[in-house]
């Protein structure tokens, strides 16, 4: 096991943590977007009003999207662990 082996499995989990987060971020910034153009245009400044619908968003998102992101874990898991052989020795 060499260090180009390690950079490269540490590359694909970052990159499978950014893949099964990217549902929540992409809703949250999405609704965040809208939240401050509303507020910016009635100049209504209450900041309750921005959170409360990007934690909605976020809620929902991981509702609908949760099959998939298990789905996803579980798949770079079970890579890990029937790859095993390879790590240990």
């Amino acid at each position: 096991m060499d260090a180009n082996f390690i950079i490269g499995l540490a590359g694909e989990a970052v990159y499978v943590v950014l893949k099964a987060s990217a549902p929540m971020l992409i809703l949250g910034l999405a609704v965040g977007l809208l939240v401050s153009v509303f507020q910016a245009t009635t100049q209504i400044q209450e900041q309750t009003l921005a959170f409360v619908p990007k934690i909605v968003a976020v809620m929902l998102s991981v509702l609908i999207f949760g099959p998939w992101i298990l789905n996803t874990l579980v798949d770079f898991t079970y890579n890990i662990l029937s790859n095993l052989y390879r790590y240990v020795g």
